[in-house]
């Protein structure tokens, strides 16, 4: 039993002092608050608004504590649950309409819900729900600005043609569908337009006079007249290369004469062979008035303040945009491109294409540009500085939340969840901005969520007439107003209860409340001094830097440092108490990591570091456990494959115009997600920007292509390509079939010349053979034992012998 119990006290000293150890820092703030209302905008601390609770009388702790420390103080000493000031969220729901599926009576639902109210502490986020959904038949406007400078004569003749096609096409994907026209040229003063008085009336063979912008048809549901006023409109000339545009754009977005519509999808889709004026060119003019932002058309549609003011600037246009929910299409030509895609990129919501040198393509180009932007969704809010809105999304496929605010592949009736995240940063010095209302809205269109945020900076005995507010209070000597149990004084005292007069010098010789507890004879923590039981912390040499804290315990110099810089610098945080407190955007021990992810979400891909790692500080920690991945996204491995084989097709019909994908339209449209290959002589990666080698064999000629792909460090995915194919050279058939004949002939001649060989060497035996046996035979006829001399005997029976 006595053993069960020592476990039991150790195991409760070891989970205070745990507490202790993990709340040091944070105590520490929270212990250096002298108002209720400072130490409710800490989010760890709460507050005693308990009378009596002062170290003098009988409690040794703080008002302002850890919520965790709190529960560690003793009970007798503890404050009482009906004084302790621990505010946490509330949220409320004020409208929220079911989302409607189509467009009805002139009114469609897309997001949900439509206005909320919500209380937040500072540094406690409130995850809320959000849903957006697009509705069947959403009604769309489409404005169409064309330059109709002299170079772009063929394109208004070729678009005049394909007018009809145009409506028809758009009418097609939703059938409230309305078409206008404008028409641009640039400012009729010098350097852009030439002054001369013939050039005035004619700047150039079958031109009409010059002029800034008109209206030309504004948004009508009578599309058959856009033809007809395409093909009257006036061309002009200018001198300089430049357009005036954003003058046009300008005008086209605020101006009521061109009949957009409150509730309606708003494309403007701006067309041009030439680059744009923006502000400050027309000084070169003698313009100096900056562009006011406002309406300038007289009854026949023209700017009137073509010659008055300056153009626009890109913020200008950028404001506007977001201002009216205008979804801007460019329609440039190929030499045009590269420039509007990066003012694309300044621009919310606006889309890029490439138009052909006749505009022949128009109808494709604003039809795949359209679908861009309705199977996309945006979110982004109008919050202040002071207010961290985040966002998390399934999207369409995806099984968990990832941070981002956009989702690609949306179907027409779908709906996409969202998860946003509202977190008070800080609280306004103004207190009349601790009540605030933004808008989180979907990038294109006019509807949004309405949210009125209560920021909770004050406690509510801080306020008159509340229970816990107390002017003239007698527990203040009566020269000050009671808050929350402690007090602040008037002007001519001081003190912890205004004891101490500022007029006569009276005070107290009492130190104990400039001392931590009993236990310890140190006053003001060493860095001050103690005047009428308050401490008053020395100044240090830097103005800059201060001690403060109820006992002068804590500083703003302190902290942790990154690279040289406390607290990693002013626009990552500050110091407070010893510790870092983050700007939004920053976390960190010394606020030195993002907390953003999006640098670590590969283009293309909606998952963190393709769910291969974690994002820390703003960058991918790999995952090494299964398999070796490693680069700026986890995306590359030795024994895993790239995206080489994603982009090959789309490289091999944009470079090379083979592949499985060799029809022009069928590229452009499987093709669209990617950036345009760059034409390079030679494809070679460089490992330094993590780029790739990709390289394979055209199975059309057999010939091999090359190309890298790498990422910006705006994490924009580039390809390279070269321009030329690695093709084996074609084969020598005449050489070929002369050397393979010859070949024959002349293996037939060595097996001749080997059998004459063999038969040569066979006689020359043979017949040396034969020598040696004829050699050796006796054939003399002496010696022949078988030889006999031939004789006759003949026999003459009468002859007797003599």
């Amino acid at each position: 039993m006595c053993h069960s119990r020592k476990i039991a006290v150790l195991a409760v000293i070891l989970l205070v002092f745990t507490c202790f150890v993990s709340g040091q820092s944070s105590n520490a703030s929270c212990t250096a608050k002298r108002t209720c209302g400072e130490c409710i905008r800490s989010p760890d601390c709460v507050w005693c608004a308990q009378p009596k609770y002062e170290r003098s009388d009988y409690s040794p702790y703080p008002r302002c504590n850890t919520a965790t420390r709190h529960l560690l103080i003793p009970v007798e000493y503890r404050c009482s649950e009906d004084y302790l000031i621990n505010p946490s969220h509330q949220y409320e729901l004020l409208v929220d309409e079911a989302i409607s599926k189509g467009y009805e009576e002139r009114s469609a639902v897309q997001i949900r819900p439509q206005h909320v109210s919500i209380q937040l502490r500072v540094g406690q986020p409130f995850d809320m729900n959000m849903q957006y959904a697009q509705a069947e038949d959403y009604p769309v406007d489409l404005y169409y600005l064309m330059d109709l400078s002299k170079s772009m004569e063929d394109d208004k003749d070729e678009l005049s043609n394909l007018g009809n096609l145009l409506a028809e096409t758009m009418q097609n994907m939703t059938s409230n569908f309305r078409l206008g026209f404008g028409s641009f040229v640039d400012k009729v003063v010098m350097p852009f337009v030439s002054t001369v008085e013939k050039n005035l009336i004619q700047p150039c063979p079958g031109c009409e006079a010059p002029y800034g912008f008109q209206n030309v048809m504004s948004l009508s549901q009578d599309t058959s007249r856009f033809a007809g006023e395409v093909k009257n409109a006036r061309v002009s000339g200018n001198l300089d290369a430049p357009e005036g545009g954003f003058d046009a754009i300008m005008q086209a977005i605020v101006c009521n004469q061109i009949g957009w519509r409150q509730q309606a999808r708003r494309l403007l889709v701006f067309s041009t062979d030439a680059s744009f004026h923006y502000a400050g060119d027309g000084k070169l003019g003698g313009i100096v008035k900056p562009n006011d932002g406002k309406c300038h058309l007289d009854s026949k549609g023209e700017y009137t303040h073509s010659t008055l003011q300056d153009y626009p600037s890109v913020a200008q246009v950028n404001s506007k945009v977001k201002e009216k929910s205008i979804n801007m299409i460019f329609a440039v030509t190929a030499e045009q491109i590269d420039i509007y895609k990066r003012l694309s990129h300044q621009i919310e919501g606006s889309t890029c294409g490439v138009l052909a040198a006749d505009s022949t393509n128009v109808v494709t180009l604003v039809q795949e540009e359209y679908q861009k932007i309705t199977s996309s969704v945006e979110l982004k809010d109008t919050a202040s500085s002071f207010i961290k809105v985040s966002y998390f999304s399934k999207c369409m496929d995806s099984e968990t939340y990832i941070e981002t605010n956009k989702c690609n592949g949306l179907r027409v009736g779908s709906a996409v969840n969202f998860k946003v995240k509202i977190e008070v940063t800080e609280c306004p010095k103004n207190p009349n901005e601790w009540k605030q209302r933004f808008q989180i809205y979907r990038v294109g269109i006019n509807e949004s969520l309405t949210v009125d945020l209560e920021m909770l900076c004050e406690c509510p005995c801080e306020i008159p007439g509340n229970p816990g507010f107390e002017p003239g209070s007698s527990s203040c000597s009566n020269w000050g107003t009671a808050k929350c149990g402690v007090c602040e004084c008037d002007e001519a005292h001081f003190g912890r209860k205004c004891e101490c007069d500022t007029q006569d010098g009276s005070s107290i010789d009492d130190d104990s409340g400039c001392r931590h507890d009993n236990a310890t004879d140190v006053v003001c923590s060493n860095r001050g001094t103690c005047v009428c039981g308050q401490c008053e912390c020395q100044p240090r040499g830097d103005p800059n830097e201060k001690i403060d804290g109820t006992y002068c315990e804590c500083d703003n110099f302190s902290c942790e440092r990154d690279n040289g810089l406390l607290c990693s610098g002013e626009n990552h945080g500050r110091c407070d108490c010893g510790k870092c407190i983050c700007n939004p955007g920053w976390s960190g021990s010394a606020c030195q990591c993002a907390t953003r992810t999006d640098s670590c979400i590969e283009p293309g891909s909606e998952e963190i570091c393709n769910g291969r790692g974690d994002c820390e500080c703003g960058k991918c920690a790999c995952n090494t456990t299964v398999a070796r991945y490693s680069g700026r996204f986890c995306e590359k491995c030795p024994t895993c494959p790239g995206r080489c084989e994603e982009l090959r097709d789309c490289v091999q019909c944009k470079m090379h115009k083979t592949g499985e994908l060799d029809d022009e339209d069928e590229c452009k449209a499987v093709c669209a997600k990617y950036p345009e290959p760059e034409e390079v002589d030679v494809a070679s990666s460089d490992e330094q920007n993590d780029e790739k080698y990709c390289a394979f064999t055209d199975q059309t000629d057999r010939c091999r292509f090359y190309f890298v792909y790498g990422y910006t460090p705006q994490n924009k995915l580039y390809i390279k390509a070269q321009i030329t194919k690695d093709c084996p050279p074609d084969p020598p058939i005449f050489w070929i079939i002369s050397g393979v004949v010859g070949a024959i002939v002349i293996v037939g001649l060595l097996f001749l010349l080997l059998w004459k060989l063999l038969t040569h060497i066979h006689d020359r035996a043979e017949y040396a053979r034969f020598e040696k046996e004829r050699m050796g035979a006796k054939w003399d006829t002496g010696e022949n034992p078988i030889y006999k001399q031939a004789t006759s005997t003949f026999k003459n029976p009468m002859y007797s012998g003599k």
